[in-house]
């Protein structure tokens, strides 16, 4: 644990995931059913990932800052037989206690009045291995941002529970982790990338260091404390490091860095500039989903040739459609799909799983999102489909407007969606957390949408700005958009389902 220091051994993870494995099968849990983790980060969690992993079972790691109904929703609809969940998390547990009553419950950590303690459980195990192991698999769901959060769930592997995959390829090939990383992560793990990163280390027999959370200069003391060799960061996590003054950045040594890697949301292009000039050309960038069904990555050398690019499919191959589903020739926006990947579904949600296929090829999926690809094959992503704006017949892609207003000295972070008008359907809005809240106000907004219109033809331009001390961000960078659009749209429905 990066704050800590606190550590365990390879020897001590296998001894203790042989115990969990143990436990649920003690609690009735046996192979294709499913567990749940609901757990801030703590080397607890890699245990009992492991220890599903190895018992045939989905796991499911639910986030921690959904409310007691988002939490008791998951465990319904993925049908958890059992959840483990922090004991700083006692307050939740005893509403999902009501919410999910006969739900099997044991706290991690602190004890929590009226619940069982897994160490205590865990200790009374045997510390070999269960005599069906069989490869199990994760059950995440996706952040919520556009609704519901949805459930992907690929088919359990089977075979032996630490068999090769083609994460761990790429992240030893393309990417160049190896047994001697030093893998920093400061994000959640109870988010893919994350938890399937982390594990993939793991795997090559590589050091994680784990950050219970991302600050700024917290990260950048644990690169320089741990040497850290690799890490993966989200755009946000670039903006906040370079909001910082340039004295507190100089303070840290980050020369041992060898990969940095981002994703999870489109990056600026002048705040990926920024990073290279800062860290050297060791960023490299990938485009994927929880859902698995392509990959698409690029190195700084790649993307200073390409810039706007998150690279090229190296995992499936990609395809832009129409609307109609015809495919689009070289440099047109439409919508990406991925063929010959992963296959996946979302769990107990046929409509959303057939919605994510291609009318005319079932075995192509898409995450949704609008793109093109150049003549060399580099994919260039405009945003989500579901966060187009159509003002007056104008289709406006929100991702520029915010790439742009992030670049500004004042702001901290930006959101920018559709909100009614009589006249033209849509008009564009802008929500802007600033880096000094006192500066919220009139003069700040006309400066920010003189800098808009400086920059961008008008009618991309926001028509008024809004400010908020803090956006609803995940921790793993993506925003919950859909919970700033639904004030402004009240009972009038958007398009975001």
């Amino acid at each position: 644990m990066a704050d800590t220091g606190e550590t365990i051994t390879y020897e001590e993870l296998n001894a203790r995931a042989n115990q969990a494995a143990h436990l649920f099968r003690a609690e009735g849990a046996v192979a294709g059913d499913c567990i749940a983790i609901l757990m801030t980060n703590a080397p607890a969690y890699f245990e009992l990932a492991w220890g599903a992993q190895r018992s045939g079972l989905y796991y499911v790691c639910i986030s921690t800052k959904f409310t007691a109904e988002e939490a008791a929703y998951v465990l319904g609809d993925s049908g958890a037989k059992v959840l483990m969940i922090s004991g700083e998390l006692g307050p939740l547990a005893d509403e999902l206690a009501t919410l999910r009553p006969g739900l099997k419950i044991i706290s991690v950590g602190p004890a929590v009045p009226g619940l069982r303690g897994y160490e205590g459980l865990r200790d009374a195990m045997p510390r070999t291995p269960i005599a069906d192991e069989s490869a199990g698999a994760d059950l995440l769901y996706s952040s919520g941002t556009t609704g519901r959060p949805k459930g992907v769930k690929a088919p359990l592997p089977g075979g032996p529970p630490d068999a090769p995959n083609p994460l761990v390829a790429l992240a030893a090939g393309f990417f160049g982790l190896a047994a001697d990383s030093v893998y920093l992560s400061p994000a959640p793990l109870y988010h893919a990338a994350p938890l399937r990163w982390c594990m993939s280390v793991h795997r090559l027999g590589g050091t994680t260091v784990v950050m219970p959370k991302f600050e700024p200069e917290a990260y950048l003391q644990a690169v320089e404390r741990y040497r850290a060799t690799d890490t993966q960061v989200v755009p946000t996590m670039f903006v906040r490091m370079l909001k910082l003054p340039p004295e507190t950045r100089a303070r840290y040594d980050c020369s041992s860095l060898r990969t940095v890697i981002h994703a999870a949301a489109p990056c600026p292009i002048p705040i990926k500039e920024q990073m290279i000039e800062w860290w050297g050309p060791i960023i490299k960038e990938y485009y994927a989903g929880t859902e698995g069904n392509g990959f698409c990555a690029l190195t700084s050398e790649e993307w200073l040739k390409k810039k706007g690019s998150v690279g090229r499919a190296l995992l499936g191959v990609v395809h832009v459609c129409g609307e109609a589903g015809e495919e689009l020739p070289v440099g047109q926006d439409g919508v990406i799909y991925f063929e010959g990947s992963t296959a996946f579904e979302y769990h107990n949600d046929p409509k959303k799983t057939a919605e994510s296929r291609h009318p005319a090829h079932p075995d192509w999926s898409t995450l949704g999102d609008i793109g093109h690809v150049d003549a060399d094959g580099y994919v260039y992503l405009t945003d989500r489909k579901a966060y187009m704006i159509i003002s007056g017949g104008v289709n406006i892609y929100p991702q520029e407007v915010e790439n742009l207003l992030v670049t500004h000295p004042k702001v901290a972070d930006a959101a920018v969606f559709g909100v009614p008008n009589e006249e033209f359907g849509e008009e564009v809005k802008a929500v802007v957390q600033p880096l000094d809240w006192a500066e919220a106000g009139p003069a700040l907004e006309a400066e920010l949408m003189g800098f808009c219109r400086a920059h961008l033809s008008h009618v991309k331009c926001p028509r008024s700005i809004d400010f908020l001390e803090e956006l609803p961000r995940h921790p793993t960078g993506k925003l919950y958009k859909r919970l700033l659009r639904d004030r402004y749209w009240g009972d009038r429905a958007s398009r975001i389902v």
